[in-house]
């Protein structure tokens, strides 16, 4: 069998003030050209579908069609929410969906959704694990000892009747860790506590007993302590931070038990996120541009600010993202003790603005205790605000 895995398409963003609906569309249709050209029997969509809890008309215009034209190549679909998406939104419809071999987990009840995928003489039990908080685990599972989400997660799969005999394929959406370390970030996928203890992180380990584990959440494609757990990535690169990714799609082909085979396609989009860093002239020279509709980041090496340089930049990259300069000046601020920026300001307040950037809403009483929690932990002093 064939499986291809997909995971934070992220349908509806947009880069800086740049709409990426062309982009998505074409990212999508290449995806839909992969399982063509690859012959995949199911894929599998490990989270973050929708960039926004309530997404626009344009997202869910585009994810309604993408699965539609799966459904036209019976290819068998399994989809998991991720931390970005609506439970309800995403479940809308799923009961329909299913006879036309679209299978969507938004929510944790108490029980991992299974389903039994058949080609040919071949069988695999796909289970679902949608995006889930520990508190929602205690909630089902009351008798397991449930403090972090590693532990929310190894009571979810002790409590199934997992047959290991048997092909066990999982799609899941954490943040997972390997052996001794953490996965190589990029994007806005990171939940903010990773740096301040171990609460949502998740050991690879727990997931021994699949054979291939579909993840999402970590925009960078990379395997997770064995090959066999892996991000997808997301298909294209929605943040400066992803300017050097290669992004590709896994496909899974399986044989017979423990046979795993993970080819990486690479997926190219309609345009690319650059960086190029120079003096402002030479960037602009005729003979130095290439692609000029990409995404371009820039940065400056000139010793004096140039007047109007992102107005200048445009008329030869139109879709210029960000300016910034790299001199002596720039050196000299980074020296600056940003220590300071922490003075005379609670552990509440400091966390509460970074809860903020981060995910553009207030931080719950639960999450803040669960940070307090952690911090004590570390020996890290804060004042009750």
């Amino acid at each position: 069998m064939k499986f291809m895995h997909l995971g934070d398409m992220h349908l509806g963003r947009s880069l800086g003030e740049f709409d990426l609906t062309d982009d998505q569309e074409f990212m999508l249709d290449r995806l839909l050209e992969i399982a063509d050209s690859e012959s995949v029997d199911a894929v599998l969509i490990a989270g973050d579908v929708y960039d926004k809890a309530i997404p626009s008309e344009a997202a869910t215009r585009m994810l309604d069609r993408f699965l539609s034209s799966l459904a036209e190549r019976n290819i068998h679909t399994y989809v998991i929410s991720g931390n970005h998406d609506s439970d309800e939104r995403l479940n809308f419809g799923s009961s329909l969906f299913e006879t036309n071999h679209i299978f969507i987990s938004t929510k944790y009840e108490g029980k991992l959704y299974k389903q039994t995928l058949c080609i040919g003489k071949e069988e695999a039990d796909i289970y679902l694990l949608p995006f889930v908080k520990a508190s929602r685990v205690r909630h089902y599972l009351q008798d397991a000892e449930i403090e972090t989400y590693d532990d929310a997660v190894r009571a979810v799969i002790d409590n199934e009747d997992i047959d290991t005999s048997r092909l066990n394929i999982l799609i899941a959406h954490q943040f997972v860790m390997g052996k001794s370390e953490d996965p190589e970030l990029g994007g806005s996928e990171s939940l903010g506590t990773q740096s301040v203890g171990l609460i949502e992180k998740i050991g690879y380990d727990c997931f021994d007993k699949f054979d291939y584990v579909a993840l999402g959440h970590i925009h960078s494609p990379q395997q997770v302590g064995r090959k066999e757990v892996r991000y997808s990535g997301s298909p294209l690169k929605y943040s400066l931070s992803e300017v050097n990714n290669s992004k590709s799609v896994p496909v899974i082909t399986t044989g017979r038990k423990g046979e795993i085979n993970i080819e990486l396609i690479p997926v190219k989009p309609m345009r690319d996120l650059r960086h190029i860093k120079g003096k402002f002239k030479e960037l602009l020279d005729k003979t130095n541009v290439t692609a000029p509709d990409d995404f371009i980041y820039a940065t400056l090496t000139d010793e004096e600010i140039i007047s109007d340089a992102m107005g200048i930049f445009r008329q030869i990259y139109p879709n210029t993202v960000k300016i910034d300069y790299d001199n002596s000046h720039t050196k000299e601020i980074e020296q600056v003790d940003i220590s300071k920026i922490a003075e005379n300001r609670s552990f509440d307040e400091l966390i509460s603005d970074f809860y903020r950037q981060m995910y553009d809403c207030s931080i719950t009483e639960e999450e803040m205790d669960i940070m307090k929690s952690v911090a004590r932990e570390a020996g890290v002093l804060y004042e009750a605000g």
